[in-house]
């Protein structure tokens, strides 16, 4: 085992890693902005370094500012948390060039995940669901036209990166092409045209991988209630998958995990509509939900990323995992920046709170509006939803305003509550 890692973040989820770690013997450099000097990981941390002023693309996204950080105080390994680099290619490419662990799959995995042309035709390869669609088409005019009219609108047109277009006429199309065309990464490109699911279930399974054939399915996430395709709230088991389809989505996992060599912590990003699931994508990092199935399954997720990563295994005997009882997430957003007066987490059984906030920190508008994660779990889906309402009544945050009113209105929603909602439940 290493005795020292980097984390290349910040927030509650650098928090997470260090404790973790000092679990586990590791010592833990924290990196902060200048703004971020006076955060919870800073202080937790056996060590600090700044690694630049507030705006992202100066410290935490500055790839060269954070190797030279972990190079120059003795680290062995780097954590990329989640987001800013966790999915980069190319920084994980240059971490492991430099002598380091990237804390992630290896490099031509990330390329192959983050690729969604690539990604589908490996998918469809195994015989994985896919949403109805074109396959690829040139970029231009006619070809896309004509395949969104084979499907019928609406329809999604994706980019072989992050870029997205929800489609609804073929006028639409005229006005939207040279966005997506700019979204290309070169003249002549490619685009999948896809059937447009409108509001159906998403669910993601939590994934842990040796990159040796060892693949462990931690159950299943839904995350369907979102705002501005942000996920508000997570559960797990979903309300919406019969145990017939957990299967045969557990299954089809594996299979693609096992197939591109994959190590480390990931999801499997699966729609539902009815019935029928379809492969969406994979998540090639840790999530902001990954508790949620930590307390269904009793696992450690974050530990066994470390293992994998580092060591190349894992402790978990995949046919010895089981789903026992119920656990929810509601993510707290700030509203606003300024300082933290007075906080108050709520207790008692089955209620976890992580975050990095404490009495007198500032939250910043620099960054993810993130600042704590309510997480609870019960016997089954009402004593859950019970204990949510009761811890979200007990949580007090003053001095900042949050979106925590709106999560306590979703909980007692009787659609969510009749578990029978889709992404678009929170839209209308």
């Amino acid at each position: 085992m290493i005795k020292r890692l980097l984390i290349a973040n910040r927030g509650e989820i650098a928090v997470r890693i260090i404790r973790t770690c000092r679990e586990m013997g590791i010592e833990t450099v924290a990196v902060y902005s200048t703004a971020d000097k006076e955060q919870l990981h800073v202080r937790l941390a056996d060590k600090a370094v700044c690694i630049g002023p507030p705006p992202a693309a100066q410290s935490y996204l500055s790839g060269n500012s954070l190797i030279m950080a972990a190079l120059n105080t003795g680290c062995e390994a780097l954590h990329p948390g989640l987001a800013f680099l966790s999915e980069d290619a190319g920084f994980a490419r240059m971490v492991r060039d430099r002598g380091l662990i990237f804390i992630g799959p290896d490099p031509e995995v990330l390329e192959h995940t983050v690729n969604k042309i690539r990604l589908r035709k490996t998918a469809g390869d195994f015989g994985i669901p896919l949403v109805p669609g074109s396959g690829e088409v040139p970029a231009e005019r006619g070809p896309v036209k004509k395949a969104a009219g084979e499907l019928g609108f609406p329809v999604i047109i994706k980019t072989g990166g992050r870029g997205n277009w929800v489609v609804r006429s073929a006028r639409e199309i005229e006005k939207k092409l040279p966005a997506i065309k700019a979204g290309l990464s070169g003249a002549g490109g490619e685009v999948l045209v896809e059937q447009y699911l409108d509001n159906p279930r998403q669910v993601e399974l939590q994934i842990i991988a040796d990159g040796a054939g060892k693949v462990a399915v931690l159950g299943e996430r839904d995350g369907s209630i979102q705002k501005d395709h942000r996920k508000l709230i997570e559960e797990s088991p979903s309300p919406g998958v019969s145990r017939a389809m957990r299967k045969a989505m557990s299954s089809d996992a594996a299979k693609l995990f096992r197939g591109l060599k994959y190590r480390g912590v990931g999801t499997a990003v699966f729609l539902i509509r009815g019935e029928q699931f379809y492969f969406l994508g994979v998540k090639a990092r840790l999530q902001t939900g990954h508790p949620v199935s930590e307390l269904v399954t009793g696992t450690d997720i974050l530990r066994q990323q470390l293992l994998t990563g580092i060591e190349g295994r894992m402790e978990l005997l995949p046919s010895s995992l089981r789903i026992s009882g119920w656990a929810m997430e509601c993510r707290i957003n700030a509203l606003c920046p300024g300082k933290v007066t007075k906080l108050e987490i709520p207790g008692g059984p089955g209620v976890r709170f992580d975050s990095c906030l404490y009495e007198g920190c500032p939250v910043s508008s620099h960054y993810e509006s993130l600042v704590g994660k309510v997480i609870v779990y019960g016997p089954n889906r009402a004593r859950t939803l019970a204990r949510m309402d009761r811890a979200l009544t007990e949580l007090i945050i003053e001095g900042i305003n949050t979106d925590q009113s709106r999560q306590q209105g979703i909980i007692r929603n009787t659609i969510f509550r009749s578990g029978s909602f889709g992404t678009r439940t929170c839209e209308t």
